[in-house]
């Protein structure tokens, strides 16, 4: 059974309520909505926790977002609950985007601790963007949301035993 946090994936953020009646906005990154099955639970973390749900209800909006219906959401308040929480999927029922400079997927990064050259605590990555020979991490800093690029000349060190990922950031981007 899928359920733990190592077998999925971030691949959708909500973005906010919608209406009455538990309805969902959400804004997807680098992945296709369309490419959602909506036959499997999706999760979202609760006090650690994976819990699934299933979809109701699939409407897309634009190329990166959708409106969702789902199992357990019924109400305003029970949406504005889950607003800012990522939506995730089992790593088997999508399409990987691989990370050819350190062989690790992009996905496997959300939740890693990011490093300064110096050594110092970044943030934490939460998502990233893949854009065409430009792949992106979203970090959240104390300062707030950055975007770093991901190339392989930046990066110092990966330590997958600790999930701490050590870059050279370049100068303005904090």
């Amino acid at each position: 059974m899928t359920g733990a946090l190592s077998d999925l994936l971030t691949v959708a953020r909500v973005l906010k309520s919608n209406g009455t009646e538990g309805e969902i906005l959400l804004g997807f990154r680098a992945f296709d909505p369309e490419e959602l099955n909506c036959m499997e639970p999706v999760y979202i973390v609760f006090d650690g926790l994976p819990v699934p749900f299933f979809v109701e209800s699939f409407s897309r909006r634009g190329n990166n977002r959708a409106l969702m219906r789902l199992t357990g959401i019924r109400n305003l308040e029970d949406a504005e609950e889950v607003v800012g929480k990522d939506l995730l999927v089992p790593k088997t029922s999508i399409q990987e985007y691989e990370d050819e400079a350190e062989g690790l997927t992009l996905e496997e990064l959300a939740g890693w601790s990011l490093r300064d050259a110096a050594g110092r605590e970044v943030g934490t990555i939460t998502d990233f963007e893949d854009i065409p020979g430009n792949p992106c991490l979203y970090v959240d800093t104390e300062n707030g949301q950055v975007m770093i690029p991901l190339h392989e000349e930046l990066i110092l060190s990966v330590d997958e035993d600790t999930r701490t990922l050590t870059m050279e950031i370049p100068a303005g981007l904090l």
